[in-house]
């Protein structure tokens, strides 16, 4: 339920409301925008008596919301919401950021000499895998806590926020200097992990699953939010459909309608979606052009000898190209 609010209610009057409604065993979220302000109702809604609220002289209007995501949903959030990493970079809000790197931590001189590209390029935020989920239990699985070491040498080198996905819940502590955590397509439903993280304040990048709707993918977000952690970013990644030629398909209309549907910032990973580096740049501008917050692509100083998913990997002058040609979607689309 929301509760929109009459222009020139003082803040007194705001808290007296929201004692009230929390007496009733309710979680009061308060969004203030430049004209109105709007209370997001959370709990059991039924005990609460919609004439008498609306009755109320500072209450404009009262919804029921049917949706089953509160938190992330806009009608409680109407502005879009801006998620800070590391005090510096704020993604979200009519910015955007890139997010680049390997897809698996190798080597020191691999992520510095990738960090150090990238950075110069235009990236803002440095992403590399520590610890890989693999289809197959034969393949690489990435470095553990000595990737982690490596990404935060990295960090100290350029000053660049890291992304990096993490496994298994156990292993919080390990990524205490982690930026951003992202919690990978596999692991969009791992619920206990996703109470978890909303017990933390670190901003978390929630990639949507190869088989998920946008409703569960925002009810994932909502798990998060529920343990009190709104500092969440969506990605969009691509999903399993019929068609064979790419390694996935990227529902790029996925970006207009969770703008719709959330305040919470979109990001585009079109190097998983594809599958195939030559795909990347025009997916990497349509979802510019879409509206995305942001992009996050693979990057590898030498992808023929990648540990993991080197085909979809560009070269740094291939993401140099890239985000040339994304800068300037952006400055037509301004």
């Amino acid at each position: 339920m929301i509760a929109i609010l009459k222009s020139g209610v003082t803040d007194q009057q705001i808290e007296n409301l929201c004692s009230w409604l929390k007496k009733q065993q309710l979680d009061v979220h308060i969004s203030r925008g430049q004209y109105t302000t709007v209370l997001g109702l959370i709990g059991d809604t039924s005990r609460v008596d919609t004439s008498l609220l609306e009755s109320l002289d500072i209450v404009q209007s009262v919804t029921r919301i049917s949706e089953p995501f509160k938190s992330a949903n806009r009608k409680f959030h109407p502005a879009d919401t801006q998620v800070c990493v590391n005090d510096r970079v704020k993604i979200g809000g009519g910015t955007f950021h890139i997010i680049a790197g390997p897809c698996s931590v190798e080597s020191q001189e691999q992520i510095l000499c990738v960090a150090k590209a990238v950075q110069a390029s235009g990236a803002t935020l440095l992403r590399g895998g520590a610890f890989k989920p693999r289809t197959s239990p034969y393949d690489f699985q990435g470095l553990g806590t000595d990737g982690l070491a490596l990404l935060l040498h990295a960090k100290q080198e350029t000053g660049m926020p890291i992304v990096t996905e993490i496994m298994n819940i156990n292993l919080l502590d390990a990524f205490e200097n982690v930026d951003v955590i992202q919690v990978g397509a596999r692991n969009m439903q791992n619920f206990e992990m996703l109470k978890a993280l909303g017990h933390t304040k670190k901003p978390i990048l929630l990639k949507r699953g190869l088989a998920n709707t946008l409703k569960e993918l925002l009810m994932s977000a909502e798990y998060i939010m529920a343990g009190g952690n709104e500092n969440i970013i969506l990605c969009e990644r691509g999903i399993r459909t019929f068609e064979p030629y790419t390694r996935n398909t990227l529902d790029l209309s996925a970006v207009p309608m969770l703008k719709e549907l959330t305040h919470l910032p979109v990001v585009v990973d079109p190097s998983h979606a594809t599958g195939m580096s030559r795909l990347v740049k025009p997916m990497a501008m349509a979802a510019a052009a879409a509206g995305a917050d942001g992009l996050m692509i693979e990057v590898h100083n030498d992808p023929a000898r990648a540990l993991c998913d080197g085909p979809q990997s560009l070269t740094p002058e291939q993401f140099d190209d890239v985000a040339r040609a994304v800068r300037r979607i952006r400055e037509a689309m301004a």
